[in-house]
């Protein structure tokens, strides 16, 4: 453990800084602020959070480490304490509006290694012309009407950080089926923090509805973004939402 300097003690606790920093982090954890096995904000966005140096928020750390309630691995910390997995299912179904269809409906998804549309681009922050890897999904009816299309584009941080993800970029052919329904299981094993939001608006000049799904990480980078077209005149638009209990 690095040495402690002069201003991480508290002389009214009686305890070193790192040690209170330490217990108010375990304290956070454990009211679900941050869930198990989710990575934990950097050294300096803690550093900020509570008012220290690094130096003391590394110091913190170790004491949580030594104590088996925090790991630290390639990808950086993450909580060990007990509760809901990172595996454990969400209510987020990827893409947005997958597997809400009719009985019947024919679910077809493919991947190609393209240039998005401008505005996926604008909004991953990609680079004019530059490639990222694109998701087409569609839904049919049994008579081969169309119920549903999305189309999403995922951004660097997503592919990079992402390991599931960065391997279909090989094969990002668009023939060959590519069912990413554990797209975001797979961004919260790696660590992220999902942030989504949704905005609906009539499509014009057509019996649609158009759904634009923008998600982001807890660092505030954009990680990929939906959009998802319904017949509104055969389909209906369903979203269900699971709010654990407290405690």
């Amino acid at each position: 453990m690095a040495r402690t300097t002069h201003h991480d003690h508290s002389e009214n606790e009686g305890q070193p800084l790192y040690g209170q920093i330490a217990t108010q982090l375990l304290g956070e954890l454990r009211a679900g602020t941050i869930p198990p096995g989710e990575r934990l904000p950097g050294e300096r966005q803690l550093a900020q959070h509570f008012g220290v140096s690094r130096e003391t928020v590394r110091q913190a750390l170790d004491v949580l480490r030594h104590s088996g309630l925090v790991a630290t691995d390639r990808r950086g910390s993450h909580a060990t304490l007990h509760g809901r997995p990172v595996e454990s299912p969400v209510s987020l179904a990827f893409p947005v509006g997958a597997g809400a269809t009719e009985h019947g409906a024919v679910d077809r998804a493919t991947v190609t290694w393209e240039e998005p549309p401008p505005e996926h681009a604008a909004a991953l922050g990609l680079a004019p012309h530059r490639p990222t890897l694109v998701h087409r999904y569609e839904s049919a009816a049994p008579d081969g009407r169309a119920l549903r299309t999305a189309v999403t584009s995922f951004s660097t941080v997503a592919l990079a950080e992402v390991e599931e993800l960065g391997r279909y970029r090989d094969r990002a052919d668009g023939a060959a089926a590519a069912q990413l329904r554990r797209a975001y299981d797979w961004m919260r094993k790696a660590g992220l923090t999902l942030h989504h939001r949704d905005a609906i608006s009539h499509v014009a000049d057509a019996d649609a509805v158009l759904v634009t799904r923008r998600v982001h990480d807890q660092y505030a980078r954009p990680l990929e973004i939906t959009d998802l077209v319904v017949d509104a005149r055969q389909d209906t638009l369903v979203y269900e939402f699971t709010v654990p209990a407290a405690g």
